[in-house]
């Protein structure tokens, strides 16, 4: 259909596309929209496929997804697990009570290893599932679990968001462990980025989030280029806005950020705000997320004398935590690599200007330096030391003001939710035919 067909609306019993509305199976082993993309994805994605029409069965395990449209076209079926990870007990060993099954003792097995369980006993717990409720979904959408059990016949095609790669997370953390013990942990921890690699090459139809997500995909799992399709993700435009009446607060840099994930280049960011601050003194940071006590952002804090200028938060409302992105002077996405980077986005969206590395798919999101953001290599904190500087020293609002309306524009332009469903829906429906063409 046109854009013109689509705009005055469906027909009487048709999705938005002028189609039949599609039965959807949306699988997310992990599903907590307050801790992860993959949780953000589920929440937003599901709710923009059921605004077009369709209805859409989120089948998740702990944490749950928090969902907007149900009863609105979404459902969440719940998959639970043994929540090994749940705070505040992490890596439990559950009573005799609890153990339903083999997945169950698979589960514990894998945890008392040292291995990652999760994508593969979901998987599997998916499987059984979808085969006795064969007939109920004209598509099934895995959310990057990557697990074997989705390999076997589901009763409808199959369709897998890879956000990035997994081995990439490894790669880094590797890179980053300081001793051979902590190198071993973290080898067998990532042991499942194995069975990934093997499904990933024997899946049909993969989407991915970004160009740069889409090369590592081929060059890291080995999956055919002809198989994979960029759908971009984006902001909840209608969440994340400018709101002139929330007063900035002179020198605050905010980011979000797990403290010791060394993808996320937090520890960085750190040494750039104690160079930063001698030049502009009041400079602090607001960090979105959870602070570890110990580790090499702890450590930094302590050497620079930082304990009064960085500031964690966690467990905000999505209202409590927009005003504090546009509370901030400046927002920054230190990273070392990501595959999309929906804060770099939400930052955009709200029209305040952004200081990002060039990791990954970053500069995707963000835009030529100088026009909408500021960019600087990953790593380097003498260089974002610099970007900062330039937006909060003398002189800096004009540029401010420039790069944020032009940031949102940006956003508005190509990373909306509302466009990441059409986009997964063309997709779909290619799925559906070749599924139906092949039997």
């Amino acid at each position: 259909m046109t854009a013109e067909a689509i705009a005055s609306g469906p027909r009487a019993g048709a999705a938005a596309d002028g189609d039949h509305p599609l039965r959807i199976a949306l699988l997310t082993y992990k599903g907590n929209p307050f801790c992860g993309g993959q949780g953000v994805y589920v929440r937003h994605l599901s709710r923009e496929l059921a605004h077009l029409g369709h209805r859409v069965e989120v089948i998740g395990s702990q944490p749950y997804p928090v969902l907007d449209a149900v009863g609105e076209g979404v459902t969440l079926t719940e998959l639970p697990s043994l929540d090994l990870y749940r705070q505040p007990d992490p890596f439990r060993t559950p009573g005799r009570g609890e153990y339903r099954d083999w997945i169950d003792a698979l589960e514990v097995a894998t945890m008392w290893t040292g291995g990652f369980p999760e994508p593969l006993t979901f998987s599997l717990r998916a499987r059984r599932l979808l085969a006795a409720r064969r007939g109920d979904f004209d598509v099934v959408h895995d959310n990057q679990t990557l697990g074997y059990g989705l390999l076997a016949p589901l009763g409808a095609p199959l369709v897998t968001t890879i956000h990035h790669p997994i081995t990439v997370d490894r790669r880094l953390e590797l890179a980053a462990a300081p001793s051979f013990k902590r190198r071993a942990s973290v080898r067998r921890w990532y042991a499942f980025t194995r069975m990934q690699k093997r499904v990933a090459r024997r899946l049909p139809s993969v989407l991915t989030v970004s160009g740069s997500s889409r090369r590592e995909i081929v060059d890291d799992l080995g999956v055919r280029p002809e198989r994979i399709h960029v759908v971009h993700i984006g902001a909840d435009t209608s969440l994340w806005s400018p709101d002139p009446s929330v007063a900035e607060v002179p020198g605050r840099i905010v980011t979000t950020s797990s403290a010791d994930v060394p993808l996320k280049g937090l520890v960085h960011l750190v040494e750039a705000l104690a160079k930063l601050r001698t030049e502009v003194p009041d400079a602090h940071l607001l960090v979105v997320g959870r602070r570890a006590e110990d580790g090499p952002v702890a450590r930094a804090i302590e050497r620079y004398g930082l304990e009064g200028a960085v500031r964690f938060v966690k467990g905000v409302s999505d209202a409590e935590l927009v005003d504090l992105v546009r509370g901030a002077q400046v927002a920054c996405v230190p990273s070392l690599y990501e595959g999309f980077s929906l804060p770099a986005a939400e930052a955009m969206a709200t029209g305040t200007p952004l200081v990002a590395t060039t990791g990954g798919a970053i500069p995707e999101v963000a835009g030529p330096d100088g026009e909408t953001c500021l960019a600087v290599p990953p790593g380097d904190a003498g260089a974002l030391a610099a970007a900062l500087g330039r937006l909060l020293g003398p002189g800096g609002a004009e540029l401010r003001a420039r790069l944020g309306a032009a940031g949102r524009a940006r956003v508005l332009e190509r990373f909306t939710w509302a466009r990441a469903a059409q986009g997964t829906v063309e997709r779909y429906r290619e799925a559906v035919a070749a599924h139906g063409a092949r039997r």
